[in-house]
């Protein structure tokens, strides 16, 4: 299946993905969060009136909405057909058919998507719109404000389920799941993003750098997925 080239066929896909899987399944909690953060991404791209959150080049939030959004699309694509998936994708898929609880699967799949994903992304887009990342950045940081209204609420949710079911045996997964931090996380893929930047002349130091990411992203996604105890 062909990758989508615009932020309406992103939200589009995710949306069949969402329709396709059990709501029970780890992969489909992740995509159905991202699904509606896309949405409210896109509706501030598409809204250049907006007062509280408005991006200075838009065009170029588009492309890396779009190129952000392709990674996690072709890691999906690649677990669909039974073809080899990302390091750093790999306990999401691996976990997906249960044993954990659903605020897990959300907070690993973000993890792997914003530490991995979207420093990748920003260099895409920096590489394709002849920009530096430094050129970008007050527009990154801007995704921060909606990011944050988005995420708190969903986590919330899935955080306040958690609390009426908890007890010892999900206790510490829950403390576990809460110690990550969105607004860090993105500050850590800013910095992996002009690392990735500044090695994209050293072909031979970025593929190790890259390999590396993928497999210690993976390692952070794989402890967030640490399974519930059975009774």
């Amino acid at each position: 299946m062909s990758l989508p080239t615009t932020v309406d066929e992103v939200v589009a896909r995710l949306r069949e993905i969402d329709e396709a899987l059990p709501h029970t399944d780890g992969v489909a909690v992740f995509n159905r969060m991202y699904l509606t953060v896309t949405e409210q991404i896109a509706a501030v791209i598409a809204d250049s009136t907006r007062r509280t959150v408005r991006f200075e080049g838009a065009e170029a939030m588009s492309d890396l909405d779009v190129r952000f959004a392709n990674l996690w699309l072709s890691a999906y694509d690649a677990a669909h057909a039974g073809r080899a998936v990302p390091a750093a994708w790999r306990p999401l898929f691996e976990a997906r058919g249960g044993g954990r609880l659903p605020v897990q699967y959300a907070v690993a799949g973000m993890n792997t998507h914003i530490e991995h994903d979207l420093p990748i992304a920003v260099v895409g887009t920096c590489q394709a719109r002849g920009l530096s990342p430094s050129d970008v950045h007050a527009d990154y940081e801007a995704v921060n404000e909606v990011l944050a209204s988005v995420e708190s609420g969903i986590r919330r949710s899935f955080l306040d389920q958690c609390q009426r079911d908890v007890d010892d045996r999900v206790g510490p997964v829950v403390h576990l799941v809460s110690t990550w931090n969105i607004d860090k996380a993105r500050d850590l893929a800013w910095v992996t993003a002009e690392t990735i930047w500044e090695l994209r002349r050293t072909r031979f130091l970025g593929e190790r750098f890259l390999s590396g990411l993928g497999h210690t992203v993976g390692m952070t996604t794989r402890a967030l997925l640490t399974p519930v105890l059975a009774d």
